[in-house]
């Protein structure tokens, strides 16, 4: 099968219409809990699911991901294919046309000059884009006339739909944005923290890491919606929190990331307000660990690539770490049903999913040992292993939450077992995710050893997520601490696969390269997968047109949410 006809073909489809909704403004206030708060509102200048969430209430895409996966327009008319005249037959271009009337949140009108400068503001020199793999490839984007959009790649692109397509690559406004290109970009207060958008919200007030207040646009391009009025967009706190403000108390409308133990959400549930809603799609709980020296004596050059990681530099330090887990108990006290043992960072969709890291489901404490033992890292009168002086000794971060600090304990008892000794470290979500390149806390900078989270990507195909492990991606000074390339990982034969990836259009060869990607990164014990998460969220009973949807943004289709009568 040709992936060009079998996913270019197939990629149009049609938002759903909702029941029950009157006229803009009519149903009041909805109010909004993420107990991760948002710090920032673009996700170009951060890749913290908590900010990019929020900011998809007001940046929207020329397309994106509905709950099935599949493309839809948004800003656009249609998704350009092969079929419909909008992807070149050579591959090296797609052309997006936009509606007709589109408006800013100000009333001025959205034009082609707004989607060009988006990618120009992505890739300005001397910035730092968390989105930057989104624009792989892209030589060239040119604006014939005001509606349309083309695209340009120095390869043939058998998936273009990276640039401009789901939550994380939305449009922002030249005219706000013309003044904050490259280093510039994090002093842009305002615009970073307000942007002009065209989706169904507006900002009116936005305190980082507190809450954010926005109001229905009146310019928005469905005169009926949305049906709220106003949005109350609460941060902070803790998911346990978050959840009886739904499911018990009624006072929040929507709970994102319900990250708690399936029988205290069931208590919570049983008090008859609200009901969870989960969905498997490509979240990865994972520890990442750092092939860079993060020590403080090293100042400016900390964490980066000018100085190798004095312990897990060697790679049988990294795979004992990961033989010494046991994934199934993990998954036990996490996450119940909402959870599944991986040993992939590329869980799904299932033509994608290797087997060949599958070992990894089963802990092997005397396995790890022994490796340990064979790579001369020697027991010491306290059982920590030495080797040249050197201590095993870690400092493993991850952000404050009841589940991931139940995971660090009990993974830190498994080290321990094997020779470790480990330093657990917690930061408040709004830090750690926040992308602020002046903190030593986030979790770009890496200032440890190992740190825990989970992640995924907008839609179904790897191609921009799997290239989030280049050697470019790696975050650093240069790039404002911006990248997703966490462990510093570089290596040319995997960046050669990215390359690859990106011309390939047959489904099955690219299943392939994603694969042998998947395992090299599983296989150099860079990353150590531990849960395949369900996104599990909750919503009063009186909020209708919830949509859960893995692929995109959980607010995606905030603009149909009603209120039940």
């Amino acid at each position: 099968m040709n992936f060009k006809t079998a996913l270019l073909g197939a990629a149009a489809g049609s938002v759903m219409a909702t029941a029950g909704l009157a006229e803009r403004g009519s149903d009041g206030q909805v109010n909004i809990i993420y107990w991760q708060a948002p710090s920032i509102m673009t996700p170009y200048l951060s890749g913290g699911t908590k900010d990019l969430e929020a900011a998809s209430l007001v940046l929207e895409p020329l397309a994106r991901y509905n709950e099935k996966g599949n493309m839809v327009p948004y800003l656009a008319e249609s998704v350009p294919t092969v079929e419909n005249g909008g992807v070149s037959a050579d591959l090296m271009s797609i052309t997006w046309k936009l509606k007709p009337g589109l408006k800013w949140s100000d009333g001025t009108p959205l034009t082609s000059e707004d989607v060009k400068f988006t990618w120009e503001y992505c890739t300005a020199e001397g910035g730092g884009c968390a989105q930057s793999e989104k624009f792989n490839d892209v030589v060239a984007v040119e604006t014939p006339d005001e509606l349309t959009v083309v695209v340009r790649f120095g390869v043939a692109k058998p998936f273009p739909y990276g640039p401009f397509v789901g939550a994380q690559a939305p449009i922002i406004q030249k005219a706000q944005f013309a003044e904050c290109l490259g280093p510039k970009a994090p002093e842009c207060t305002d615009a970073n923290f307000a942007p002009i958008g065209t989706g169904p919200f507006v900002v009116t007030e936005f305190r980082p890491n507190d809450v954010i207040q926005l109001k229905a646009n009146e310019n928005y391009r469905d005169p009926a919606k949305p049906a709220f009025a106003n949005v109350v967009f609460k941060g902070g706190g803790d998911a346990a929190a978050a959840g009886r403000a739904v499911l018990e108390t009624g006072e929040f409308d929507y709970a994102w990331n319900l990250q708690l133990a399936p029988e205290v959400l069931a208590n919570m549930q049983a008090a008859g307000k609200g009901q969870v809603v989960s969905a498997f799609g490509t979240l990865v709980e994972r520890i990442m660990v750092n092939l860079t020296d993060p020590s403080a004596e090293l100042g400016d050059e900390r964490g980066t690539a000018k100085h190798p990681h004095p312990i897990l530099s060697d790679k049988a330090v990294r795979q004992a770490l990961s033989m010494a887990i046991d994934r199934a108990l993990l998954v036990e006290i996490g996450y119940g049903d909402a959870g599944r043992p991986t040993c992939n960072v590329l869980p799904a969709p299932e033509i994608y999913k290797s087997t060949a890291n599958d070992a990894c489901l089963v802990q092997d404490i005397e396995g790890a040992k022994k490796l340990l033992d064979e790579a001369g890292w020697t027991p010491g009168p306290d059982g920590v292993r030495v080797k040249d002086g050197k201590r095993l000794s870690l400092l493993f971060q991850s952000s404050t939450n009841a589940v991931r600090q139940d995971f660090q304990a009990l993974i830190k008892q498994w080290w321990s077992e094997i020779g470790v000794e480990t330093e657990l470290k917690n930061i408040d979500a709004s830090v750690f995710f926040g992308g602020d390149p002046g903190s030593p806390d986030t979790f770009q900078k890496f200032f440890a050893d190992v740190e825990m989270y989970a992640n995924n990507f907008d839609g179904t195909d790897p191609e921009a997520y799997m290239a989030n492990w280049e050697c470019k991606q790696a975050p650093r000074p240069e790039t404002q601490w911006q990248g997703n390339n966490m462990p510093r990982y570089c290596s040319e034969a995997y960046d050669a696969l990215v390359a690859e990836m990106a011309k390939t259009g047959d489904i099955g060869k690219r299943a392939e390269l994603a694969k042998a990607m998947n395992d090299m990164l599983m296989q150099d014990y860079v990353i150590i997968p531990l849960v395949d998460r369900g996104r599990v969220s909750a919503h009063s009973n009186t909020l209708g047109g919830v949509v859960l949807n893995t692929w995109d943004s959980e607010l995606w289709n905030a603009a149909d949410w009603y209120r039940i009568k």
